[in-house]
């Protein structure tokens, strides 16, 4: 197979990358890899905790997707066996492991998912708990050999507990150890993870070396901002965007955030060169481009990708109608709720907008609606609403707007 020069392939790969280690090793594998026409094996794994991935999660699989643009083979490894352990990175307390069958549910989600931006004929997708499974008990003893308890807390979040006398389970220890068997089972050439993981990577690469393999270039991406441009997307902060959200949702959410943020998004988020993105941001800083204009297009193009380009184009004619011309399309999302679900104590027509919020999808939960409500961030038939309590008809309709979201709401 014919690959581009390694200069090229370089720039591409760097595009938005935190740290490659080392990257004279990656260079010396790309140049190989154009000699013999053989694919660097580039792997990343995922642990199916969750049953939806946003946007976050993407980052990687963005970049899994530039390895694959320039020829590589891509492994995305589903973590069945290591998912059952639970991830400690980041975590003070012990993560509770999950059943097979949350797995199993999960991982089938992802499988789907991925591909919204990989190339399933491209791409290879194995199950962890295939190689680790065969491992047995006397092969999990010569694994834990490879590495020392001083080894492991030297790890942040494992001293830090340490420090502190908080619990660590003993098999938490094992799961460094084994994402790096992960990489000896497949013969990595190259492995993916966010900054956060960056210990496990490097763990991988020790254990390549203690099993006689070369070791596997290691290659962290940035944890992307949410919608808040503070805290790292995630559900839980409730700043994220699902890949399988509606495309109004999507495109609403993405044009919330700051113009600042955006730029990040079009590195992280998009195949656009480097190159191209400069160029937006100088037309912009001469006024030549309006940074509305710019995050349209970043919308559009995300939109595009997880959805369709017929999807796009017809959210971003809506988020037209609704925030610059200020009209309310008929195609908006509807929900009905019962009002015995929100009802207010004195009854009588009165519902608890928070719960309403909730109930609604407009808000993570009734706190969360609170806040939104305090924020003043809640209108009702175009007027703000800052108060708890709301009358209604009812039967009745509402239309109900948050931020960039709206919903028709019919209250029965």
């Amino acid at each position: 197979m014919a690959f581009a020069p390694v200069d090229e392939q370089l720039e591409y790969i760097r595009k938005g990358a935190a740290e490659i280690i080392p990257e004279s090793e990656l260079k010396q594998k790309l140049e190989e890899s154009r000699k013999t026409g053989r694919p660097l094996r580039v792997k990343a794994g995922f642990d199916p905790t969750a049953p939806d991935l946003h946007l976050g999660h993407t980052v990687l699989i963005r970049k899994l997707k530039h390895f694959q643009d320039l020829g590589h083979t891509v492994i995305f490894i589903i973590g069945d066996f290591t998912g059952m352990i639970g991830d400690p990175t980041g975590r003070s307390v012990t993560r509770p492991p999950l059943s097979r069958e949350e797995i199993e549910k999960n991982a089938e989600t992802y499988k789907a998912q991925v591909f919204k931006i990989l190339d399933s004929k491209k791409t290879e997708i194995p199950y962890n708990s295939k190689w680790l499974n065969k491992l047995g008990s006397e092969g999990l003893i010569r694994l834990a050999a490879k590495y020392t308890v001083s080894q492991m807390l030297e790890r942040e979040d494992f001293h830090k507990r340490f420090q502190e006398e908080k619990p660590i389970a003993l098999h938490e220890l094992l799961y460094p150890l084994a994402q790096g068997y992960d990489s000896v089972a497949i013969e990595a050439d190259v492995e993916l993870g966010g900054t956060d993981q960056k210990f496990n990577l490097l763990v991988g690469r020790e254990v390549q070396r203690a099993y006689g393999q070369p070791s596997q270039v290691v290659l962290t991406m940035p944890l992307l901002e949410g919608l808040d441009g503070v805290q790292k997307m995630s559900k839980s902060y409730g700043n994220y965007v699902g890949i399988t959200e509606p495309p109004q949702e999507m495109f609403g959410k993405l044009m919330s955030i700051s113009d600042e943020l955006m730029w990040r998004y079009w590195e992280l988020l998009t195949d656009t060169s480097i190159a191209g993105i400069q160029a937006m941001q100088q037309q912009v800083a001469s006024g030549r481009l309006h940074p509305m204009v710019a995050k349209k297009g970043l919308a559009t193009k995300i939109v595009a990708d997880f959805q369709s380009e017929p999807a796009a184009k017809a959210a971003g004619e809506n988020w037209e109608k609704i925030f610059q011309k200020k009209e309310v399309p008929a195609d908006i999302p509807q929900v009905s709720v019962s009002y015995a679900e929100v009802a207010a104590k004195d009854g009588g027509g009165a519902v608890k907008l928070d719960k309403l919020l909730a109930r609604c999808g407009l808000a993570e939960s009734v706190s969360d609606g609170l806040r939104k409500i305090k924020a003043k961030a809640v209108q009702i038939d175009g007027a703000v609403k800052t108060e708890p309590i709301l009358h209604v008809r009812v039967p009745g309709q509402l239309t109900i707007r948050v931020g960039r979201l709206l919903r028709k709401v019919t209250i029965s």
